[in-house]
């Protein structure tokens, strides 16, 4: 799980360097396009990208942006193989994963994809760009790279889930170590009152005053 963790975070970083360098990116796909006369329809997949870079890229500077997206879908589409090595999953992983290998197919449709808040990759287009051109392109590796730390997330939380039981066995044992004590201590405090209250009748019976006899009744008139 650690290298999945590292080898994520490298990818963030290459995609940071990336995502700065968005105009670079959209006007590489524009030269390209214009080269390959394919103006019409919108940027749609990965393979379309990599056909553009192989066929009709004639710039180091595009070259260069160009296969810096396609890097970078590959390295991600590696590392959603490594995922399902390293964790067994449940229905809410494998459905991340299974989410990242459809976004990942090099002939997978991106027209329709659209990053949201916070992701405002979208935002950095023109109205014409993001609906018709690149907005589903420039969607691909925010979407992708939030899935794979949700996967992360939920991954540890399972880990978590799994040992916490024990862990609350142990929380649930604790108390019951702790009866016995107190029960003594209770018991111990119980044994004091009754000895107090034995002592104190004793000390009663030690130190109470004689009572004096009264005399028998006679019937008034004088008696010898």
């Amino acid at each position: 799980m650690n290298e999945v963790v590292e080898t994520l975070r490298k990818i963030e970083e290459k995609y940071k360097l990336f995502q700065q360098q968005q105009f670079t990116f959209i006007r590489a796909l524009e030269r390209t396009r214009e080269e390959a006369h394919d103006m019409m329809r919108p940027v749609s997949s990965i393979v379309q990208v990599q056909c553009y870079k192989d066929n009709h890229c004639y710039n180091a500077t595009d070259r260069r942006i160009l296969n810096m997206f396609v890097s970078l879908c590959n390295e991600l589409r590696c590392l959603s193989q490594k995922m399902e090595t390293v964790h067994a999953g449940d229905s809410v992983t494998n459905g991340l994963l299974e989410k990242c290998k459809l976004l990942l197919n090099d002939s997978n449709d991106l027209t329709a994809l659209r990053a949201t808040y916070p992701h405002g990759v979208v935002n950095h287009l023109s109205l014409e760009e993001a609906q018709h051109r690149y907005g589903g392109v420039v969607s691909l590796l925010p979407i992708v790279l939030d899935s794979m730390r949700d996967w992360v997330t939920h991954s540890n939380l399972k880990v978590l889930y799994i040992v916490s039981p024990g862990c609350a066995r142990c929380k649930e044992e604790t108390p019951t170590s702790q009866t016995a004590p107190e029960a003594l201590t209770s018991n111990s405090n119980e044994n004091t009152v009754k000895l107090q209250d034995k002592d104190f009748k004793k000390f009663l019976a030690a130190n109470q005053r004689p009572q004096k006899k009264k005399a028998p009744w006679r019937p008034p008139g004088k008696h010898p």
